[in-house]
């Protein structure tokens, strides 16, 4: 699921930001984004995040700017003229010239930037976990949204599923009569008179019913409905288990495809594998 949180917190004469944003996925994929010297923190950031989300590529990224909220940049000057002396002793060794242009100091400076303006991890730990959290309240209640609008949606997916699905039990009775006048039209057009009552037919018949007998299959998918419905109204996880009784309402409408020997049946088959598609696709991102 989707989402994106927002938390400040001071730190000395710094303020933390840290920003928290997420796109689907099936598992979770954490990436954090934080300075080395706080590289410590990263276990007690990932629990957090953890709590709170079991899916999803999401990433968190903290950010410490000044007092007036522009960076605070400060260079170790040493290196960076170190730096330049090398450059140039390069350029005098290949009988090159060597001026720098503003875009190199930028560059050279950029990277002898001091680690010392950081406070220590011990020292930012209570920030970071404070800015975490309120983003993460950011965070949740923006995934929240996403849940209610998908929730919406599959009750509505679900409804469409469930017409499908009376269609084909309306249909499946009238399969084997509709089954026996084709059977006599074609053994009479063979110039075949065989009566109605003939054994052979009879069994034909009823070996035809059984075989595309679908109650079965009718009643399980009506109770995984059901199954689905209730879960839908749960709170907590429900991802991964309503993907289990997606995958066996798949099964149970794939044998009644495979029995259907109805034009109709196979139709209504067609638009139930379709939608059940649709709902997969959604239900992979939702934990």
């Amino acid at each position: 699921m989707t989402g994106y949180g927002r938390g400040t917190a001071a730190l000395g004469r710094h303020t933390l930001t840290v920003q928290v944003s997420s796109v689907n996925r099936k598992t979770l994929d954490l990436a954090i984004n934080l300075p080395d010297e706080w590289e410590s923190l990263e276990g007690a950031i990932g629990e957090q995040v953890r709590k709170v989300a079991q899916r999803g590529r999401i990433s968190v990224v903290l950010e410490l700017t000044g007092e007036k909220g522009t960076s605070e940049i400060v260079w170790d000057e040493t290196e960076v003229g170190a730096a330049l002396d090398r450059l140039s002793d390069l350029a005098d060794t290949r009988g090159l010239s060597f001026t720098p242009t503003p875009e190199l100091l930028w560059s050279i400076a950029n990277s002898q930037r001091k680690s010392a303006q950081l406070p220590d991890a011990e020292t930012a730990a209570p920030a970071v976990k404070a800015a975490l959290a309120d983003a993460l309240r950011g965070f949740v209640a923006m995934r929240a949204m996403e849940g209610e609008a998908l929730l919406i949606d599959f009750i509505s997916r679900l409804a469409t599923l469930r017409v499908h699905v009376d269609a084909v039990a309306a249909r499946a009775p009238l399969v084997p009569a509709a089954y026996r006048e084709q059977l006599l039209q074609r053994l009479r057009q063979a110039g075949l008179e065989l009566d109605l009552n003939d054994e052979r037919v009879l069994k034909e018949i009823a070996l035809f019913a059984d075989r595309c007998d679908v109650t079965e299959e009718l009643t399980r998918l009506k109770s995984h409905f059901e199954q689905f419905t209730a879960l839908l109204k749960v709170d907590g996880e429900i991802g991964r288990k309503s993907e289990f009784i997606l995958q066996e309402i798949g099964r149970e409408v794939n044998t009644i495809g495979s029995k259907a020997n109805d034009l109709t049946i196979s139709r209504a088959v067609i638009e139930l594998k379709n939608e059940l598609e649709r709902v997969r696709e959604q239900i992979a991102n939702v934990e």
